[in-house]
């Protein structure tokens, strides 16, 4: 069974009409019919199958049935299914609204934002609806005209009639207006921001919630050019690929079909009637009815007298970005979703005795066959962050002076472009880690953070408002080299006493060694310490108090929400989260009345300065 027929959800919004029932036969108890989500995986109103062994079943349950393939190949970028199919009847006009993008809907609002089109299938002799402004205005004006109601005096008023198409971005404010009946394809979502509802009272007896503050934050407030031609499609793009069938009945009354393995495709059927069928069955069909052939079905056809609408996905990844995150030991290589996820990564040894040229041929090399391995195409990868350590000039893309990796004017952007024809940007390592966390880790809930991270050297990110504080110069923050101890053990940076000399992995190992003689791991001094051994404990006590002064100093100077550990030392938890939080309370101003910062351990580990680096672009 490849030709699945689909029977909506319903949706009885206060300003729907009758017809979907009367016209279109929906099947439907009450007296508004405003909706029917034709094409639907949405929890909000699923879409139910009506033939073949998922009869009564949802389209989730099949797809989850038969596995994603039933989707194509061009759908494995999405995280849940791409599209939402409906048929609106205004009867009264709709309110005044905006949709999110994918990256502030799914930071807001855990789903993806919004892009949709309309197809006029009928309307009114004065029909119109809003499509964005007449001019453009500021965000100040926006928000008063919200206040005033006033705002419609702003907006772009379109008449419309049966076959106008309109491509809905997301950021457009629009409105669907009275006495108009339309088919819409849109992302699978339902987030709307609502600002203006003409004073209407919901079922609750109440005036219906405005979104103003979120309206505002992703309204496009300049007008919007109605004619995006998608020739030779009604529209296109990377969420959907709409065709529009129209078979009169007498000189186009058939149409052959194929629908390959990589989409599956959406029939909607806007008027007529007639039958579809492939090798194996047929089945009639009338106005508004709703079909869902599975990726790799095959060959299909149409015949009779109606105009439709067949949905397809194409050949367009969502963003993939490269994350690099270069170490003194290990470079990390990874593929990052819009999620802020992983896709797939690799490591390499970074072995710092080789020139940089050799070091970036390799990740350049490793970054494309990743992108191969997974069927990534280059012009769907939309550009490459990576994390280096030390001074970085991240305007001009160049390593000024790494002391852990020994490179000194490294035009790394530059030289990266030479294997990865996309844009390349590049920031300290730490900072890409501490970004990392507060986009998809620890700090997700904070927008002030700093974090420490404890390795081969000692990193220092700091993000304030959400965003890498790089100051005004080159080089952002470097914590790991202020100094603690006047005159105290050689850094590597050249100075003396620096918290990088106290508190990196080599300068445990050292101490440790000074103290027993012996070649320890971090492991076995944290180990030795926590069981007993006074000579290791001596080591690991004075090791907390050295990086407590360091946190302090940080703490006294940005007050932030949240100190977080990362890096290969981080691993040790509550051995060294619990005597830091006390000696945060001894020695940060104002103590424990000042609002102290939680300190926690990051949760990305070694893929934070992936993630960080990824979202550098």
């Amino acid at each position: 069974m490849s030709i699945l027929k689909l029977k909506p959800s319903c949706k009885d919004y206060l300003w729907g009409g009758s017809r979907l029932k009367e016209e279109y036969g929906k099947e439907y108890d009450g007296s508004v019919l405003a909706e029917t989500w034709e094409l639907s995986c949405h929890p909000d109103g699923p879409s139910y199958i009506v033939n073949g062994k998922y009869a009564g079943k949802t389209l989730q349950q099949y797809i989850d049935g038969e596995g994603k393939d039933v989707l194509g190949t061009h759908c494995r970028r999405f995280r849940d299914f791409p599209i939402l199919t409906k048929f609106i009847d205004a009867k009264d006009n709709l309110s005044i609204q905006v949709h999110p993008d994918n990256r502030y809907a799914l930071k807001n609002e855990g789903q993806y934002g919004k892009t949709e089109m309309w197809y006029v299938m009928d309307a009114g002799k004065d029909a119109f609806l809003y499509y964005g402004f007449k001019q453009e205005i500021t965000k100040e004006e926006f928000e008063k005209r919200i206040q005033e109601d006033t705002l419609l005096d702003v907006l772009n008023a379109v008449p419309v009639q049966k076959g106008d198409v309109l491509f809905i971005e997301s950021g457009t404010i629009h409105a669907i207006g009275k006495d108009i009946l339309i088919a819409e394809i849109q992302q699978n979502s339902n987030v709307t921001y609502r600002v203006y509802d003409y004073g209407r009272i919901g079922k609750d007896g109440r005036k219906r919630d405005l979104h103003i503050e979120k309206a505002l934050a992703v309204t496009n407030r300049v007008p919007i050019m109605k004619d995006k031609s998608s020739y030779p499609h009604v529209a296109d793009c990377d969420y959907f690929t709409v065709d529009k069938l129209n078979l009169d009945g007498k000189v186009m009354k058939k149409m052959e079909g194929n629908v390959s393995s990589e989409s599956f495709a959406s029939i909607l059927i806007l008027d007529g009637k007639g039958t579809i069928s492939d090798a194996e069955e047929t089945l009639n069909f009338k106005r508004g009815d709703s079909f869902f052939l599975s990726a790799g079905a095959g060959d299909y056809t149409i015949e009779g007298s109606c105009d439709a609408l067949i949905t397809t996905i194409r050949e367009k990844a969502a963003p993939v970005r490269i994350g690099i995150d270069i170490g003194g030991t290990d470079t990390k290589i990874g593929l990052v979703d819009i999620h802020q996820k992983i896709i797939v990564f690799e490591t390499m040894k970074t072995n710092a005795s080789r020139s940089p040229e050799e070091v970036i041929r390799e990740i350049g090399q490793k970054a494309l066959s990743l992108l191969e391995k997974q069927g990534i195409a280059m012009d769907q990868c939309v550009g490459a962050g990576v994390g280096v350590p030390g001074t970085i000039d991240q305007k001009n893309g160049i390593v000024r002076y790494s002391n852990n990796i020994k490179w000194e004017n490294v035009e790394l952007a530059k030289k990266m472009e030479e294997f990865l024809p996309i844009p390349i940007r590049i920031a300290n390592d730490a900072d890409c880690a501490a970004l990392g966390e507060v986009v998809a880790g620890a700090g997700k809930e904070c927008q002030d953070v700093i974090m420490i991270t404890l390795g081969t050297g000692v990193g220092g990110g700091i993000v304030l408002d959400g965003n890498i504080y790089k100051g005004k110069g080159i080089g952002g923050s470097e914590l790991g080299h202020m100094v603690i101890v006047e005159n105290g053990e050689p850094c590597t940076c050249g100075r003396q006493g620096c918290l990088e000399a106290y508190a990196s992995v080599p300068a445990l190992v050292r101490d440790a060694k000074r103290a027993t003689g012996k070649e320890l791991s971090p492991r076995e001094i944290f180990d030795g310490a926590q069981n007993g051994d006074s000579v290791l404990k001596e080591v690991v006590d004075l090791y907390i108090r050295r990086l407590g002064i360091g946190i302090v100093n940080v703490i006294n100077i940005f007050r932030p929400q949240l100190v977080l550990l990362g890096g290969r030392l981080s691993g040790q938890g509550e051995m060294l989260t619990k005597p830091l939080y006390n000696i945060m309370k001894e020695g940060c101003f104002g103590g424990e009345k000042g609002e102290l910062p939680e300190i926690e351990i990051a949760a990305l580990g070694n893929k934070a300065g992936m993630i960080g680096a990824a979202s550098l672009i």
